[in-house]
């Protein structure tokens, strides 16, 4: 890839309020050099990855955490394999200290398999590394994750959260695109993909610009950075981002949280959305999606103006505040709707 890509804007202030308005609520990326800095688990990976290895160890309770490898030849992108009828990584199931001495037994090799822990809550398999290590920017009821591996890389792919990813040890490359670059990033089976996300089929350093034509329009809007230990990234919601492990050992700990800033990562999911207007609308006719399109405009997507001005307030019903009582009564009342359809 010979195409320059612009930077991502930083922020290196250590004020949270100011790191909440400024970038969180500014709802675009910003990395955030330094934020966890002060992490024990920062200062003791600055010694070694070994030292990393140990630090861990206190806490693992030896509960075991999702791992992939890849084989040697594919140079640690995860991906499917040539005829897309599976994935080019075997999975397993280890202690995450159990994963992180295989990594570190794989950096004496020149050329290795790549392995990687992946998205582990870190509550289940290092119970007290948050308290020594917290994140105070956000709410304290969201969960942190763990990912820990060698030089792998994720293709182009999509959260539906926030997400603050920080690095603890090791380098990582983001390179992120707006949602609405989905048109040229050829995005892969929405419900068939090595990370459980939809990805993009271009490779990023290698694009085959005959068959992804459109992705020189991706790239023009993309954006890219490289973070060190301690610093941090933030990923608004349906941000496309392609995550490269420079180095041989390398982790980090991410944060993900619904679209209000301090609430925690829970069932709801716009994607569910989707998989269901794509079963009951996308067959329709084209008048009658473009009447459902002017109904999604009209209740979910517009302005809301002329919404709900016209209804008693003791009518809005579904339109106006919803409860967590009623929200519950309406997730049932929709599941029950799709386990009793024929």
């Amino acid at each position: 890839m010979h195409q320059s890509i612009q930077p991502i804007r930083e922020f290196s202030t250590p004020d949270h309020d100011a790191i909440r308005r400024e970038v969180i609520g500014s709802e675009q990326p910003a990395v955030l050099r330094g934020l966890v800095s002060g992490w024990p688990v920062v200062d003791v990976g600055r010694r070694s990855p070994a030292a990393v290895i140990e630090y861990l160890r206190r806490f693992d309770n030896g509960s075991p955490v999702d791992a992939i490898m890849t084989p040697p030849e594919v140079e640690g992108r995860v991906f499917y394999d040539d005829a897309m009828n599976g994935f080019n990584f075997v999975r397993n199931r280890l202690p995450i200290t159990a994963v992180a001495e295989q990594v570190l037994r794989y950096a004496a090799f020149a050329r290795s398999p790549a392995v990687a822990a992946q998205s582990a809550l870190i509550r289940d398999c290092l119970p007290g590394f948050s308290a020594e290590n917290p994140l105070t920017v956000i709410d304290g009821t969201v969960l942190p994750r763990i990912w820990l591996g060698n030089a792998i890389t994720t293709p182009t792919h999509l959260d539906e959260w926030n997400n603050i990813g920080c690095v603890v040890s090791g380098r990582r490359r983001f390179t992120l695109f707006p949602p609405e670059q989905i048109t040229n990033l050829y995005i892969g089976p929405l419900d068939f993909a090595p990370t459980g996300a939809p990805m993009s089929l271009v490779s990023l350093h290698e694009p085959d610009l005959a068959r992804f034509p459109r992705f020189r329009e991706a790239l023009a809007a993309a954006m890219t950075a490289e973070l060190g230990p301690g610093d941090a990234i933030y990923i608004p919601p349906l941000w496309w981002h392609h995550v490269e492990s420079l180095e041989r050992f390398n982790l980090l700990v991410n944060y993900w949280w619904h679209a209000t800033a301090g609430a925690a990562l829970n069932t709801d999911s716009g994607f569910d959305t989707l998989i269901h207007a794509l079963l009951n609308l996308r067959p329709l006719p084209p008048a009658t999606r473009a009447a459902w399109q002017a109904l999604f405009d009209h209740y979910v997507f517009g302005t809301q103006a002329g919404v709900t001005e016209h209804i008693p307030e003791h009518r809005l019903g579904i339109l106006g505040k919803i409860s967590a009582a009623d929200a519950a009564r309406l997730r049932a009342y929709l599941a029950e709707r799709l386990q009793t359809r024929k």
